[in-house]
């Protein structure tokens, strides 16, 4: 071996037996990682001071992300941040508006120690935000919810803003509680499984990203009848919830959100990552992240099974796969967009690996494909396949103007 630790009575065997080598790597992380954390904290704190005493803070606002719960609690999260033009998504946005409303994303500066309000059933809570300008509330269920409706209001108001200036003190937020009517849950993925995203490289998903807006990113073809279908379920009474896991930043929810709903793709929470030094590790890992989002949700809406969609462009398939492991008899099928030929062979196993533990994980070319699959498990109805097909033809030969620019 290249090295060995200079300690009396050191043995190779023992030595290669205890992995010294891994807890050494990681001690040298942590070691890195600390004071990583504290340099960030410092800038952020400093930053913040400064604007303060020169007045250079825009005016604040609440970013509600949806939340959710069941029918013992909800939770619902957002951010103050200052209010940034990033205008809104027309189709005829020249590529430099849309460059703009991007950096300004990525610009906007959180505030941290503001105070907000949150209402909930006639609770009243209030929390004060933290280094990053997030806050959270959790809000026990006190009495019975409309079953006719998933959705269900908080009201948010910035109570102070760390005396920053003008502010836009409120916001509506939302959160999801499935209703009795559920028969599953979706999690879908968004890059490259709902939208163009080319996230296996990094030039042409950066391209995509800064030069289109919420309305010219295009869904996959046939995407939102599938979607539309699978929340209407076999029933028709679209009871069925959705939830959207992906490793983008926090900075574009609503980009993401405003596509979605553009589309007429189902709507639901949204659990992206924030950037920069993780409190626990060393830098943020994206895949990693989207685990323990599947994880949160079904450790949370724990009387349903669910249908996870993704694509083979990245680690879908592998994570999908630990999530079976992790939650035995809780999957109900997975759908895997067949985006990456040199991943086929990779995927396979996969699929033989879920078919072992009785979950039918699906390959599949297209949304009408993963769509036929879903009728013949009775997932969906099999007269919404017309639909989809009529969808995703339409899809195809939309005009170049309306298509995503890559």
């Amino acid at each position: 071996m290249l090295f060995a630790p200079c300690v009396a009575g050191y043995d190779d065997q023992e030595f290669r037996e205890t992995n010294t080598m891994p807890r050494l790597l990681n001690t040298a992380k942590t070691a890195v990682h600390q004071p990583l954390r504290l340099m960030e904290h410092r800038y952020d704190t400093l930053k913040w001071r400064l604007k303060r005493r020169f007045g250079w803070i825009d005016p604040m606002h609440i970013m509600p992300y949806r939340g959710f719960g069941n029918r013992i609690s909800v939770s619902i999260s957002g951010r103050v941040l200052e209010a940034k033009d990033v205008g809104s998504p027309k189709e005829d946005a020249p590529w430099w508006k849309n460059v703009r409303a991007m950096i300004n994303r990525f610009a906007s500066d959180e505030a941290p120690g503001a105070v907000v309000r949150a209402e909930f059933q006639g609770q009243a809570q209030e929390t004060i935000t933290d280094d990053e300008g997030y806050f959270s509330f959790e809000f026990p269920i006190r009495r019975p919810l409309p079953e006719e409706r998933l959705w269900h209001r908080v009201a948010l108001t910035l109570i102070d803003a760390n005396k920053s200036g003008p502010t836009v003190p409120e916001a509506e937020g939302l959160v999801l509680v499935p209703s009795r009517r559920s028969r599953f849950g979706v999690i879908s993925d968004i890059d490259d499984t709902v939208m163009y995203s080319n996230a296996t490289n990094f030039w042409r998903m950066a391209k995509l990203t800064f030069l289109n807006n919420a309305r010219t990113r295009k869904p996959f073809e046939g995407v939102a009848a599938f979607y539309r279908a699978l929340h209407a379920g076999p029933e028709g009474d679209h009871s069925n919830p959705f939830f959207y896991v992906s490793s983008s930043p926090w900075n574009i929810y609503d980009l993401i959100h405003d596509f979605l709903d553009l589309n007429g793709i189902p709507l639901g929470p949204i659990l992206l990552r924030d950037l920069g030094v993780d409190k626990q590790k060393f830098i943020k890992e994206g895949h990693e992240h989207k685990l323990e989002k599947i994880e949160q949700i079904l450790s949370v809406v724990t009387d349903l099974p669910f249908l996870l969609i993704g694509d083979s462009g990245q680690d879908d398939p592998k994570l999908y796969r630990e999530a079976i492991r992790r939650f035995p008899g809780r999957i109900a099928a997975i759908y895997i967009r067949d985006v990456a030929e040199s991943r086929r062979t990779e995927v396979a196993q996969l699929i033989q690996e879920a078919q072992a533990d009785g979950v039918e994980m699906v390959l599949a070319a297209d949304s009408y494909m993963a769509a036929q699959h879903a009728a013949d498990r009775g997932f969906i109805r099999r007269d919404s396949l017309d639909l989809i097909r009529h969808e995703r033809h339409d899809d195809q030969h939309a005009p170049e103007s309306v298509r995503p620019t890559v």
